[in-house]
């Protein structure tokens, strides 16, 4: 067996091992499976949060403030409410006509369309983080809603759900895990890995070279060992980073609100035993050297999506698709274009944490790069290091008119939509504006756009991590980044030759000045 192989096949015994044992690992104060509320045939996931908030009163409440239920983020920074309504991606694009699949990884019941109730707290959904059985599963189509009972889905498919027991998840609740985070961010954009890039399957239950934190079988780390809850508030934003901790550990337990996410607030600010390593950490991120590579183990993430490609068919005027030779579609009808990769090198950009957003309410120049978002950083601000990132490429539509981004509407519960038939962007975006409640001229036209992704997961062991080479040398790793001078890469090739030409010629002199001195000497004696 191939050494790859083995190791997946590994990884997928120690992940139903901890499966097996999860009620064991995620073990609470109490018994929840002799506790009477929860014995009971559950109909819905609302009846089951109504049992849990008999003992956690305040739960409910305090998940509702969290960006987990709400969607909605105001940026302390730039004052920008980034939400459900404004913002779009290159991946899947909105979420507004798309409620009843996007709502799927929603920490709530029942969200299908516009006019949901956040309010309620019967909607909120406590099994989705604390399951310790595997045995959870909201089905997509549903808004985030629980199939109890085996129905065919969509009608007509002879595709049928399989129902989740309610009684028995609830009475094996437990502390969330790896899984339960990644049931919703392994699986981000579309499909596993898809998103990210750094958070797919393989984190489930990695070895020590994929993620030397997480190792199952060393340090373990789950997702709240770092990104440590209080009031059910997860810190820890891709909104708005802490690319800079210049503060030092923090003391666990001490009443500190800083982001306990970063490297440093474990190891410190001079965690290297070299002064020299040390030094470049003022500069350079600690995820930038110690994750040389993401999508590594063994799940590819996608690079870039083309939706200006779909609608083609075959020479029967059937939708189709292609597959590269790992199975990924590279081509469907429904999508248009895609490229997936593994073992990718990040991209490298000055960032000091402030992230800015293109809004469905901002005007875009539609003959270069409509940047999806966009950091802010320089070599000179004080509070920038150089981070890696994912850089997600796509080609998406625009209102020719307003010169805005759009959203559309690219999921169908019932597949008979004039869009999956026709794929009919005019009727897509209608649906997707008009949930939003932003205006569309009807006119489309498709743009480049670029999206950020920082890159913190997946940490490689210090001795996997890059060596001076990588960005020491004639293709530095740094190629291109403003502001610096690396010894091996950023030397001028004509500075050179003309140093060297000076250095051979002063060389010359002193030979000659040398030779005629020893010929004087001896004709003066």
């Amino acid at each position: 067996m191939h050494l790859q192989h083995f190791r997946w096949v590994a990884a997928g015994l120690i992940a139903a091992c901890l499966a097996l044992f999860g009620t064991m690992a995620s073990a609470t104060t109490a018994d929840h499976s002799k506790f009477k509320d929860l014995d009971q045939d559950f109909q819905t996931g609302q009846q089951v949060t109504q049992a849990c908030l008999k003992c956690h009163g305040k739960a409910a409440e305090q998940v509702m403030k969290t960006t987990h239920w709400t969607w909605e983020y105001i940026n302390p920074v730039t004052k920008q409410k980034l939400g459900k309504k404004n913002v779009v991606n290159n991946f899947c694009m909105s979420i507004s006509g798309n409620e009843a699949y996007c709502a799927t990884c929603h920490v709530g019941y029942d969200w299908v369309d516009n006019t949901y109730d956040f309010t309620k707290q019967d909607n909120v959904d406590c099994l989705v983080c604390h399951d310790t059985t595997g045995a959870y599963r909201k089905q997509p189509g549903f808004g985030g809603g629980v199939v109890t009972k085996r129905i065919e889905f969509p009608a007509g498919s002879g595709k049928f759900t399989t129902p989740v027991d309610l009684r028995k998840v609830a009475q094996n609740i437990g502390k969330t895990s790896r899984d339960t985070c990644g049931s919703c961010h392994f699986r981000g954009g579309g499909g596993d890995g898809v998103k990210h890039g750094d958070m797919d399957s393989s984190l489930a239950a990695p070895e020590a070279e994929l993620d030397v934190h997480m190792d199952a079988v060393g340090l373990d780390f789950k997702c709240a060992t770092c990104h440590m809850t209080h009031d059910h508030q997860v810190p820890g934003s891709r909104y708005n980073v802490t690319a800079r901790d210049d503060e030092g550990q923090i003391i666990r337990g001490k009443q500190d609100r800083r982001n306990p996410t970063t490297c440093e607030s474990c190891h410190g600010n001079g965690p290297h035993q070299q002064a020299r390593l040390n030094a470049h950490a003022t500069k350079i991120a600690c995820q930038t050297c110690h994750i040389p590579t993401f999508a590594r183990g063994g799940v590819a993430t996608k690079m870039s999506w083309d939706w200006s490609t779909a609608g083609r068919t075959d020479k029967d005027g059937k939708h189709f698709d292609i597959k590269d030779e790992k199975g990924h579609n590279i081509y469907e009808s429904k999508e248009g274009s895609a490229v997936h990769a593994e073992n990718v090198v990040p991209e490298y950009r000055w960032f000091n944490g402030e992230v800015k957003y293109t809004l469905l309410t901002d005007k875009i120049d539609p003959s270069g790069v409509v940047m999806i978002n966009s950091w802010a950083g320089s070599p000179d601000d004080g509070k920038s290091l150089i981070w890696p990132a994912k850089v997600m490429r796509g080609k998406q539509p625009y209102d020719t008119v307003n010169m805005t981004l759009v959203r559309t509407e690219t999921t169908s519960p019932t597949n008979d939509t004039a869009y999956w038939k026709n794929l009919d962007w005019e009727k897509a975006i209608t649906v997707g504006m008009r949930s939003a409640g932003l205006p569309f001229s009807g006119k489309v036209g498709f743009v480049s756009t670029e999206m950020y992704w920082p890159i913190t997961h997946m940490v490689a062991p210090k001795d996997k991590g890059l060596g001076c080479a990588d960005c020491h040398s004639a293709a530095s790793r740094l190629a291109g980044l403003p502001g610096i001078y690396v010894p091996g890469y950023s030397a001028n090739h004509w500075l050179n030759l003309l140093g060297w030409g000076v250095a051979g010629l002063t060389l010359l002199g002193v030979s000659a000045h040398g030779f005629i001195r020893v010929l004087t000497r001896k004709r003066k004696k």
